[in-house]
C-alpha cells in the first residue's frame, strides 16, 4: 500500500460558469472511478485558493488520479469546468513534486492548478483490516440547532417573505421548513453532520424566500468554519448574512464520534467475548442517564449477494454495497464482473433511535455515469433477530415488488431500553435534503383512499353506537345501556383505563395465534400499487401538462401531501393498539397505566397546574429549547399501513 498526500494550492485563469462573469469552484478528485476527496467552494473567484490537505490510502500505482473542476449552482446541476490526470507511477516516492496541472476541455486559456504531491510506501505489515479497524470514517458530529433569524430582507410586494434556510457541507445537505410571511422566523429545528476533516470544515448557509410558481429569491448567505470553535461544549453563533440583510442564530456543539468504522469479517467486535461484554455493559441498566443520545450499536455483516441484475451490456456487474442507518452511510468495495459477489465486510453503526430503519442498497459502479440501482433492502432495527444469518429477497426501489437476487447479511443490535424510551419522546431526526415532491394522480388517489378509510372507521362506529340506540339487537342495546352506570361512576382515571382495553385485547388475539396487524386495509393497499408507479407522471411530462398548471401543481403537492399525513396518523394509531410495534405498544401500556395510577390518587387540578407551569416556565429555563409534541413524536416511530408495506 502506498500513501499519497496531496495539497491542493490555487487555481489561476479558470472557465466563467455564471451569468455574473465568476464561477463557484470545487474540486474533485477521483481514483478508479471512485470519487475519494471534495474540495470545498470558493465563491465568486477565478482565481482561488484553497490550501487543503488530504492523506490517501492508495493499493496500486496504475489507476491514475483523475482531477475535476466544477461551478457549484445551487439548486442546479454543478457546471463542469475542466480535468486532468496524475500517472502516479510517475511521482517520486518520499519526494514533493509540485505539478502544475493544465485542465483540458476547458473555455480559456493557461488555465491551470497548483499542487503538491508527496508518494510514501506504507508500512507492508499492516494489515488493510487493521487500517479499517483503527481508522474512523468520520472525525466527529456536528450537531447545529436552528434557532431563528432576524430583520431579514422583505422579499414580496407585501413587505414580507417566506425563508427557509439550506446548510451544505461538502456531501452533506439540509434544507430547514419554510416559515410563511415573517422577517424574524422562529425554526427551532436540530440535526446533525459528520465531520470528516480532524482541523474541522466549513459549513455553508444560504437563505431563501419561497416563490410558488418560479424561481426562489436568494436572501443572503454565511459560512461557519469549524476550525475556530472548541470542541464538547454549545456555542451560540449570531452570524450576519453576505450579500443581504439580517442575523441568522444558530446553535453548534462539536462531539466526538462514537465507534462508527469498517473492518474485515475476521476483525469485529462483538466476535469477541470480551469486547461484547464490555459493550452491552456500556448500555446496561446502570447507565440509563449517561449520555442519552447514545442509545446503542448495531453491527451489519454484509457477507455476499447471488443471482444479481445485470446492469452492463457484457451480461455482468461490477456490484457494490451500501448500508444506511438514519444519516449515516457507509459502503462496501467494489466486486468486478461478478453477478454472486462477496464483500465479506462488518460495518457498525451508532443508534440514535431504536425506531431507525436499517436500508442496504445494492448499485452496479459506472465509471462515468452515476451508479445503477440493482436492489434494495429495509430492515426495521426492531424487527432484527440478533445473531442470525438471513437471505434478503432484494426489492425495488419503492420497495412496492421484488427484483432480481438476494443478499446475505448478519446483524446484532445492542441498546438501552429505558434511552430508547426517553429518545421515543423526542422529535425524530430528520433526513438531510431530499428532492421535493412531486404532482403523482396514482399516489394522490392512494392517499385520498387512505383517508377515506380512516374516516369510514369513525363512520361505522357512529352507525353502530345508533344501532344501540334504535335497538336493532336488543342484546347489544342492553349492554349499552350500561352506559348510564359507567357515567354515574365516572371518574378521570378510567380514561386511560379504557385505552388500556383495545391494547390488552389485541395483545391476546396476537399471543392466541390471530395477528390483526395485517388487516384488510394493508391488503387492499397492496393491491393499489401499480408496478409502473410514476407511469402517468412521465405521460402527462411529455404532454406538456404540468408546465401549463404549474402553480395547481403546487397546490395539488400540497393537499396530496397533507391527506398523506393526515392518513399516516391514523393508521399510526391504529397500528399502535394493534401491536404492531411492540416496543411502543408496551411503552403506551405503561404509560397509560402511570398515568391511571397518578389520575386516581392525584386530583386533575393539582395535574393541571403541574402541566401549565412546567409549559408556562419552559421558556425561561431553556429559551433555545426545540419545541416537540411528545404524543406526535411517539406515533411518528409507529410505521403507516404504507411503510408496513414497504418493510413486508
Amino acid at each position: 500500500m502506498f500513501q499519497l498526500d496531496i495539497i491542493l494550492k490555487k487555481g489561476n485563469n479558470l472557465a466563467i460558469r455564471d451569468r455574473t462573469g465568476t464561477s463557484d469552484p470545487y474540486v474533485k478528485f477521483k481514483i478508479g472511478g471512485k470519487e475519494v476527496f471534495k474540495s470545498k467552494t470558493i465563491f465568486k473567484n477565478l482565481n482561488p485558493v484553497w490550501d487543503e490537505r488530504v492523506s490517501l490510502l492508495v493499493e496500486t500505482l496504475r489507476e491514475p488520479l483523475y482531477v475535476k473542476v466544477f461551478d457549484y449552482d445551487f439548486g442546479f446541476q454543478d457546471d463542469f469546468m475542466g480535468s486532468a490526470q496524475v500517472h502516479l507511477e510517475s511521482l517520486e516516492h518520499q519526494r514533493s513534486s509540485p505539478p502544475l496541472l493544465f485542465l483540458a476541455v476547458c473555455a480559456r486559456k493557461n488555465t491551470v492548478l497548483s499542487f503538491l504531491f508527496v508518494l510514501k510506501v506504507c508500512n507492508q505489515s499492516m494489515r488493510l483490516s487493521d487500517v479499517h479497524k483503527k481508522s474512523q470514517l468520520w472525525r466527529g458530529i456536528v450537531n447545529i440547532g436552528l434557532i431563528e433569524g432576524r430583520r431579514l430582507k422583505a422579499m414580496d410586494d407585501n413587505g414580507q417573505s417566506d425563508p427557509y434556510v439550506r446548510f451544505r457541507m461538502g456531501h452533506q445537505k439540509y434544507k430547514s421548513k419554510v416559515l410563511a410571511k415573517c422577517l424574524n422566523p422562529q425554526w427551532r429545528e436540530q440535526f446533525d453532520f459528520h465531520l470528516y476533516e480532524e482541523q474541522g470544515g466549513y459549513i455553508d448557509i444560504t437563505v431563501w424566500d419561497r416563490d410558488q410558481g418560479r424561481r426562489d429569491d436568494f436572501m443572503g448567505r454565511c459560512t461557519i468554519d469549524l476550525s475556530t470553535l472548541a470542541r464538547e461544549r454549545t456555542h451560540k453563533l449570531d452570524l450576519p448574512l453576505e450579500d443581504g440583510a439580517g442575523v441568522l442564530v444558530l446553535l453548534v456543539t462539536l462531539t466526538a464520534t462514537s465507534a462508527v468504522s469498517i473492518s474485515d469479517l475476521s476483525v469485529n467486535a462483538l466476535d469477541n467475548p470480551y469486547e461484547r461484554h464490555q459493550i452491552a455493559q456500556r448500555y446496561g441498566l446502570m447507565r440509563s442517564l449517561i449520555n442519552l443520545k447514545d442509545v446503542g450499536m448495531v453491527q451489519v455483516k454484509v457477507l455476499r449477494a447471488e443471482g444479481l441484475m445485470a446492469a452492463d451490456v457484457t451480461g455482468k456487474s461490477d456490484p457494490f454495497c451500501v448500508v444506511e442507518l438514519s444519516n449515516d452511510r457507509l459502503q462496501t468495495q467494489t466486486v468486478y464482473k461478478n453477478l454472486s459477489p462477496e464483500w465479506n465486510k462488518v460495518f457498525t453503526f451508532n443508534i440514535k433511535d431504536i425506531h431507525s430503519v436499517l436500508e442496504v442498497t445494492v448499485y452496479d459502479e459506472d465509471r462515468d455515469r452515476s451508479a445503477d440501482f440493482l436492489g434494495k433492502v429495509v430492515i426495521p432495527l426492531l424487527n432484527i433477530q440478533n445473531g442470525v444469518r438471513k437471505a434478503y429477497a432484494l426489492k425495488s426501489k419503492e420497495l412496492t415488488g421484488p427484483t432480481k437476487g438476494v443478499i446475505f447479511l448478519e446483524i446484532d443490535v445492542i441498546f438501552n431500553a429505558i434511552k430508547a424510551s426517553i429518545r421515543t419522546i423526542n422529535p425524530i431526526e430528520q433526513k438531510y435534503i431530499e428532492g421535493e415532491s412531486k404532482m403523482s394522480k396514482q399516489l394522490l388517489l392512494q392517499n385520498f383512499n387512505r383517508v377515506r378509510r380512516c374516516v369510514m372507521v369513525l363512520i361505522n362506529a357512529g352507525c353502530f353506537i345508533n344501532s344501540c340506540f334504535q335497538w336493532d339487537s336488543p342484546q347489544r342495546s342492553i349492554c349499552a345501556f350500561l352506559y348510564v352506570l359507567v357515567v354515574w361512576n365516572f371518574e378521570i382515571y378510567m380514561i386511560p383505563l379504557v385505552l388500556l382495553l383495545p391494547l390488552v385485547w389485541n395483545y391476546l388475539l396476537i399471543a392466541s395465534g390471530k395477528d390483526t396487524r395485517q388487516d384488510q386495509a394493508v391488503e387492499d393497499l397492496l393491491q393499489d400499487v401499480d408496478d409502473d408507479f410514476d407511469k402517468d407522471d412521465k405521460d402527462s411530462e411529455r404532454k406538456g401538462f404540468m408546465d401549463k398548471l404549474y402553480a395547481i401543481q403546487d397546490v395539488c403537492v400540497s393537499v396530496q401531501n397533507a391527506l398523506g399525513e393526515v392518513a399516516s396518523y391514523g393508521e399510526r394509531i391504529k397500528n399502535t393498539f394493534n401491536w404492531t410495534v411492540p416496543f411502543v405498544s408496551w411503552l403506551v401500556v405503561v404509560a397509560l397505566g402511570v398515568a391511571c395510577i397518578l389520575l386516581y390518587y392525584i386530583p386533575l387540578r393539582y395535574m393541571l397546574l403541574a402541566w401549565g407551569v412546567n409549559k408556562f416556565t419552559k421558556k425561561l429555563r431553556s429559551p433555545y429549547s426545540i419545541d416537540n409534541n411528545e404524543l406526535l413524536d411517539l406515533l411518528s416511530r409507529v410505521p403507516s399501513d404504507v411503510q408496513l408495506v414497504s418493510d413486508a
